[in-house]
């Protein structure tokens, strides 16, 4: 993998797994419980400056990034009520892209980020714990990926796309010293 690769995935590209055990599935759930929390410590003492700063070149300002992710979970959970509560609904993808180029992305304060992720996030965790095995296998269909896709492989995804982007800041805050 070149340098740009490892700053894009810096742990690595995901694999969807072959298996999903129950105790995998306590492992994302765990990761989607900490995750606000551990991107809120991660930064609450960063400048304006540094949360301005791209996490690598040709990627989004840390400011973004946190936006992104609280736009992110909203999906992500909404698509998780909606397949439980319909039979296999088509989800709407959104452009990640134009949606981090908008002014409540690119330059607002990311107070307001932190309360979305840890707001969603409690109540996701709260439902992901009542789910069934049966519940879990509840899906949803993705237009962009032409596939139905369950609450279980959905799941393992989100929690790598916590981790994923935790390592971008993480990184950036170990090269720069912060």
């Amino acid at each position: 993998m070149d340098n740009l690769e490892l700053r894009k995935y810096p742990i690595g590209n995901y694999q969807e797994p072959v298996e999903i055990s129950d105790q995998d599935l306590d492992q994302y759930i765990k990761t989607i419980k900490e995750f606000p929390n551990k991107i809120k410590y991660a930064v609450e003492n960063w400048s304006d400056e540094q949360l301005d700063t791209q996490y690598r070149e040709g990627g989004w300002k840390v400011r973004q990034l946190i936006n992104h992710l609280a736009d992110s979970s909203m999906n992500s959970y909404i698509r998780f009520k909606l397949a439980l509560t319909e039979d296999s609904p088509t989800i709407k993808p959104y452009n990640e892209q134009q949606w981090a180029e908008l002014q409540d992305s690119f330059s607002i304060d990311i107070k307001p980020a932190i309360q979305t992720l840890k707001g969603v996030h409690k109540r996701w965790v709260y439902e992901l714990k009542s789910l069934t095995n049966k519940e879990f296998e509840s899906t949803y269909f993705h237009p962009d990926q032409n596939k139905n896709i369950n609450l279980r492989e959905c799941l393992a995804f989100c929690a790598w796309h916590c981790e994923h982007h935790f390592a971008h800041i993480d990184n950036l805050k170990k090269e720069n010293n912060w």
